[in-house]
Parts: C-alpha cells; sequence; structure tokens
C-alpha cells in the first residue's frame, strides 16, 4: 500500500522520482500528461499514436530524470523531450516529408480580412498541413524554437525551414478564408 505523499512543487516531486518512489513519479505524470498529450497531437494526427508516443517519452522523462539540472522549467524541458519524440516517431514512420507542392499556397489573400477562428478549428487546419509544414509551424509559432535550432534538429536547411513556414502559414490562411466563405 502506498503511504500518501503531500508534494507542493516540482522540485520535489523530482527529488522523490529520482528515488523511485512511484507515487511522486505518478504524479509527475498526472500533472503534465494532459499537456504533453495536446503537444503530441500537434505533430501525430492519430490520437492513439500521440498517445503511444507520449508514453515513450514519459519512459525517456524518467530515464533520464538525472539529467535535469533545474535550469529553465521542467515542464519546457519534459515539452523538449517530447518534441524530440514526435519528430523521431515520424522519421521512423517515414512521415517526415519537406514538400515542394505549392498549388494549394499560390492564392492572393487579402490581410485586411478579418477572422476568427475557433481552437479546434485551427488545430484541424494545422493537421490537415503537409507533414514537414506542419512540424517546422508547430516548433516555430507553438514551441518557439528559432529556425537554426529546427534546422539542426530535422537535420535540413535553415532556407528549408523557412520554405516550410511560410507555405504552412500560406496554406492555413487559404484554409481559414476558404472556410469563413463556406459559411458566409
Amino acid at each position: 500500500m502506498f503511504k500518501v505523499i503531500k508534494i507542493n512543487n516540482d522540485t520535489q516531486l523530482i527529488k522523490q522520482s529520482l528515488q523511485n518512489k512511484r507515487q511522486a513519479q505518478k504524479l509527475l505524470y498526472e500533472k503534465y500528461s494532459p499537456k504533453m498529450l495536446s503537444l503530441c497531437n500537434y505533430y501525430i494526427k492519430d490520437l492513439q499514436q500521440s498517445e503511444e508516443v507520449m508514453l515513450n517519452g514519459f519512459l525517456k522523462v524518467f530515464t533520464k530524470l538525472k539529467q535535469y539540472e533545474n535550469k529553465g522549467s521542467f515542464e519546457g524541458w519534459i515539452r523538449k523531450i517530447m518534441v524530440f519524440e514526435c519528430i523521431s516517431y515520424l522519421r521512423k514512420k517515414h512521415q517526415l516529408i519537406f514538400t515542394d507542392k505549392i498549388e494549394l499556397y499560390e492564392t492572393n489573400i487579402e490581410n485586411e480580412v478579418e477572422l476568427t477562428i475557433a481552437v479546434e478549428d485551427l488545430h484541424n487546419h494545422i493537421n490537415a498541413l503537409p507533414e514537414g509544414c506542419k512540424i517546422v509551424f508547430n516548433m516555430y509559432v507553438i514551441e518557439g524554437y528559432k529556425h537554426a535550432e529546427i534546422a539542426e534538429i530535422l537535420n535540413v536547411s535553415i532556407g528549408t525551414t523557412k520554405t516550410q513556414l511560410y507555405r504552412a502559414r500560406k496554406a492555413l490562411q487559404e484554409m481559414i478564408i476558404s472556410n469563413k466563405k463556406k459559411v458566409l
């Protein structure tokens, strides 16, 4: 039977987890798994696959916990592991493809159009992007990586990351405007 542990912060949870106290590990998992599942789902469309990647990511979190140096946020450290795990999964599945298809993106978009969009709709639009565009968009816009970091992680040129981001933005604009016109 587990003894109930009252833990107030991540530092205590990490310390307890390093001592292999399962309840502390469970509390860390419960605290961060909803956000990490959402993060994985930004990269991987299928929810079951996202869950699998998240679980593998948490396995790495707990096996590499000794490497966490209390520099920066613990959540940020976990997010980085999850992003790498998602990219690794997509590479293994040969789904990490950078496309040069531009027919979808060659539309004049009026910047003056005011748009409102539900978060769920935006998430669906992002999921509809080609994989390369989606990965770069997520890493740059959502995770805050710089182009040089993305290029290094994905093993592509900085120019490729900038092109993929440009294409992702144009495609999203097109999808949002197209959706808006359908509603009107």
